[in-house]
């Protein structure tokens, strides 16, 4: 017996995409009478959208490739520019509703106030700004690595550590890369920062282990004199391909496993090491992920096993939920704890005050620093990038915290 099929949502979702580009149609005509324009605005909108169900499907039996990245880009550019078009034009016609109300309250029927070919004109600007920025954001934004600096302060901190410096990167994402030279300039700068100590913060590829291999050469070449330190992300265990078999994907681990040593870094796998500076030490502590709906793999107990609750603790655990469901309560305080995961979505804004990033509906708290019970979160915003191949607005970070101890 064949599986019935509800096409009820399908149809609904096709008139709403229907309207939708209808209603964004008549604020262009509004400014542009040309029957033409109609004409190639419904090819354009049924050719894109062939095209993105095409690669979706593609993509399902092949993988992503070239075809699907185009795709995809080209209806989101669009899509969302749509968007945030339709959003200004209502918001006009809601105001010409009010007036229309008003001026025809005392006449005969009702007549409708003409719409502001100003304010179209202004919409359809932050349309074509809308597709410009998204175009950096493919083209350079997602290569703008941004360095940013946070000094932290500890009463407890050993004071042979005062003033050490460390670097933090996370979400390298190999996978997506395109451009060797581009990258090449993060690494550059990340040396060019000349920290005490290096830490990775996870997720080095996006499912593979072999999409490292171009780029080993390159993050190689990062030194620090207290070493450099990693952990695995997500996306490293390789849970979002399908594998011929199990025994093909715990290979593909213990191969990126390997490949983290070729880099130099010491993958810390729910373990720590001592960092000692004349005769003192602070505990760098790594573990597996765990994060709420991304696997809760790692052992935090196991990773502090033999150290003391007065130790001072570094901890690097890739998703930031695993620093609010234990870490910020450990009995054994960890001082500061070092994540990355939420890539801050790659778009969003940071500026005049304003920090908002549509990631922030799924983490209350997404970038930068955070503290409570006198212990501090990092959240590093990435330094790579996935799915959407481009950043705007949350730029690749390469983290530099310099502590502290707090004078008395």
């Amino acid at each position: 017996m064949k599986r019935r099929i509800n096409l009820l949502p399908f149809a609904i979702f096709t008139a709403f995409f229907i309207f939708f580009n209808a209603y964004v149609l008549s604020g262009l005509t509004t400014v542009i009478s040309s029957k033409i324009l109609i004409t190639i605005f419904w090819i354009f909108v049924v050719t894109i959208s062939i095209s993105i169900l095409y690669a979706i499907q593609r993509m399902r039996a092949k993988g992503t490739d070239l075809f699907f990245t185009i795709a995809t880009h080209l209806f989101l550019i669009f899509f969302v520019a749509e968007v945030i078009f339709a959003v200004f034009l209502l918001f006009g016609d809601i105001y010409r509703l009010i007036l229309s109300v008003f001026s025809n309250f005392q006449t005969e029927g009702f007549h409708w106030v003409a719409r502001s070919e100003y304010w179209v004109d202004f919409a359809l600007a932050i349309f074509g700004l809308t597709v410009i920025l998204f175009i950096y954001g493919i083209t350079k934004g997602k290569y703008a690595y941004r360095v940013i600096k946070h000094t932290l302060y500890f009463d407890d901190l050993p004071d042979a550590f005062d003033g050490f410096k460390l670097t933090q990167i996370s979400d390298v994402h190999a996978g997506s890369f395109t451009n060797p030279k581009a990258v090449q300039k993060g690494i550059d700068l990340i040396n060019e920062q000349k920290s005490d100590l290096f830490v990775f913060t996870g997720d080095l590829v996006n499912n593979a282990a072999s999409e490292i291999v171009p780029y080993i050469g390159h993050f190689s070449q990062i030194k620090a004199p207290f070493g450099q330190f990693s952990i695995l992300g997500n996306h490293d265990y390789g849970d979002y391909v399908k594998w011929p078999t199990e025994i093909d994907k715990i290979k593909n681990l213990q191969q990126l496993k390997t490949y983290h040593a070729d880099l130099g870094f010491k993958l810390l796998l729910d373990e720590h090491v001592e960092l000692t500076k004349n005769g003192q030490k602070i505990i760098l502590a790594g573990v597996e992920n765990w994060g709420i709906g991304f696997g809760e793999r790692g052992d935090l107990k196991k990773a502090l096993q033999n150290t003391l609750p007065n130790d001072f603790k570094i901890l690097l655990s890739h998703d930031p939920s695993h620093w609010d469901a234990q870490v910020k309560e450990f009995p054994s305080k960890i001082q500061l704890t070092l994540a990355g995961h939420t890539h801050g979505m790659q778009f969003g804004i940071e500026a005049f005050g304003i920090k908002w990033s549509p990631v922030k509906y799924r983490y209350k708290h997404w970038a930068g620093l955070k503290s409570e019970n006198n212990r501090y979160l990092n959240i590093n915003r990435g330094f790579g990038f996935l799915g959407f191949s481009g950043r705007i607005g949350i730029w690749p970070e390469i983290s530099v915290i310099e502590l502290k101890r707090k004078l008395n």
